[in-house]
């Protein structure tokens, strides 16, 4: 369930961090590479560690309002529930978690679930991307882009 540093050296894609006023996300940035990535590859309505290998981790470093709730500064792991028209978005206290493969052992330290609708692209998005943007996050990656709106 938890990272480890034998994992880490196996890593099959890129890994980033990006850095705004208050707010960092580090995560696996996998490539599409042709494949149909929502709906196939990610299934619908399955939890997903948002990225590749270790689950991606977003660090507020103040207290804010995500996604309209109220949420205290901290680090925490970022899961979505992928679906067509919407993505459910989930922020876990435990850190270090390899892929979503133990999420059921541990969405007890769910902090915060919100939806957020999906806006479809018309030109794919090759490598999975965030982006920080003054008044939230952005995600993107393959047709499919989820805005999640950010307060401090």
């Amino acid at each position: 369930m938890f990272a480890q540093d034998g994992a880490k050296k196996n890593r099959k894609s890129p890994h980033e961090t990006i850095n705004g006023k208050n707010i960092s996300i580090t995560y696996g940035r996998p490539y599409k590479k042709g494949r149909d990535i929502f709906g196939v590859l990610e299934p619908y309505g399955k939890v997903y560690r948002t990225g590749a290998d270790e689950a991606t981790e977003i660090t507020l470093k103040k207290n804010c309002v995500f996604g309209g709730k109220q949420l205290k500064a901290g680090t925490y792991t970022l899961f979505t529930i992928p679906g067509k028209d919407e993505f459910g978005v989930i922020l876990n206290s435990v850190l270090n978690q390899w892929g979503a493969f133990g999420y059921d052992k541990v969405k007890d330290k769910n902090v915060l679930n919100i939806t957020v609708p999906v806006k479809h692209l018309d030109n794919p998005v090759e490598q999975l991307t965030f982006t920080i943007k003054d008044n939230g996050i952005q995600f993107e990656w393959d047709k499919t882009s989820i805005f999640i709106p950010v307060k401090f």
